[in-house]
């Protein structure tokens, strides 16, 4: 239970501080519930653009208690803080799939129709703003691949839609069954009281918030430390296209380091969330390099949902070209997406005094 302070003259402490976030993000989270059961959530197969806001709402509120309650767990009761969040994680990973199969599909039709000029695929939006850190140079082809990839990427982007399709349908089906499980329900019991009552430890009201925020943004530094900046664009990528287009489905190795620098920025984003609410003071920089890092995740996943495509049994050849060009044009997305990362952060770095 949040702690109450006798002395009416006291400021906020870091408990009060703390309590007030988790218990705002905990009112928006049954908020969000509410709204994507009053607009059927649980019912559309396709899902209703209120329906899918709510969904949304979800998975945002979800997010934000868990990454609070992994930045400041020493302040929480270890008991409750540890069994929620992989419950949250949980929810806010279901919830998630749908979406980002959906939006794998329309970014993989979108760049065969970029790379092919074949009026075969919904007309997409070409603005190369939509592309930022995309190397003209590294899109040009000569007139006779352009040819070959046009004979291949309809039937490629069939394949994906069809594949991508299923995934998404199934992905709907088990947002829906989790959200009529009876773990859901305990999910939603346990926000529900966290809603108006904050475990917290003794030492809550003495520690302070800072030095647990520092920490995040330590644990950040050093992972992008361990990043090869330097080195992007330099031969080393060649490695990830011969690795996306093998015979081996594990994930791409060069991709996890960033992956987890883009979960720390989030940790890192929250926790000044807390400290300083609504009145945090927009960091152009890490803004910038969130956006950076999305674009490598979705290009990545992209790319890797064309290189499973790539080993479908018995495609054509002209397919397989197909789905191979677009495997490499989203790794060359990935490699743009870091070099995007490197100027934003580095900029800081030059910046610091």
């Amino acid at each position: 239970m949040a702690q109450q302070h006798l002395d009416p003259t006291a400021g906020p402490v870091a408990g009060d501080t703390l309590a007030a976030y988790l218990q705002a993000q905990a009112t928006e989270f049954l908020r969000a519930l509410r709204q994507h059961r009053e607009t059927g959530g649980a019912t559309a197969t396709n899902g209703a653009e209120e329906a899918v806001d709510a969904a949304r709402a979800l998975r945002r509120s979800a997010r934000r208690i868990s990454g609070t309650l992994h930045t400041f767990r020493p302040l929480l009761d270890e008991g409750w803080s540890e069994g929620m969040r992989p419950e949250l994680a949980w929810l806010s990973g279901t919830l998630a799939r749908e979406h980002a199969y959906g939006a794998r599909l329309e970014r993989l039709l979108a760049a065969l129709h970029r790379l092919s000029g074949s009026s075969a695929f919904p007309a997409q939006a070409s603005d190369p703003d939509a592309h930022p850190g995309t190397h003209p140079g590294a899109r040009a082809q000569l007139p006779s691949e352009k040819g070959a990839l046009t004979v291949g990427a309809a039937k490629a982007g069939a394949l994906l839609e069809r594949q991508l399709t299923l995934a998404r349908t199934r992905a709907h089906s088990a947002a829906l069954q989790a959200l009529g499980s009876s773990r859901f329900h305990a999910v939603a019991d346990n926000v529900a009281v966290l809603a108006s009552e904050v475990p917290l430890t003794a030492s809550a009201s003495v520690t302070g918030l800072k030095p647990l925020a520092a920490a995040a943004d330590e644990r950040l530094r050093d992972a992008v430390t361990g990043l090869p900046l330097i080195t992007a664009g330099h031969p080393y990528n060649a490695e990830a296209l011969v690795h996306g287009l093998s015979a081996d489905t594990a994930p791409q190795p060069q991709d996890s380091p960033w992956h987890q620098v883009r979960l720390l920025l989030r940790l890192h984003r929250y926790a000044r969330e807390v400290l300083f609410g609504d009145e945090a003071p927009v960091d152009v920089r890490l803004l910038t390099a969130g956006q950076a890092l999305d674009r490598h995740r979705d290009a990545a996943e992209a790319a890797a949902a064309a290189a499973s495509a790539a080993r479908t049994p018995r495609i054509a050849p002209a397919t397989a070209y197909a789905l191979g060009v677009l495997h490499a044009d989203q790794r060359h997305e990935v490699e743009a997406a870091r070099f995007a990362f490197q100027r934003a952060w580095l900029r800081e770095t030059v910046g610091t005094p």
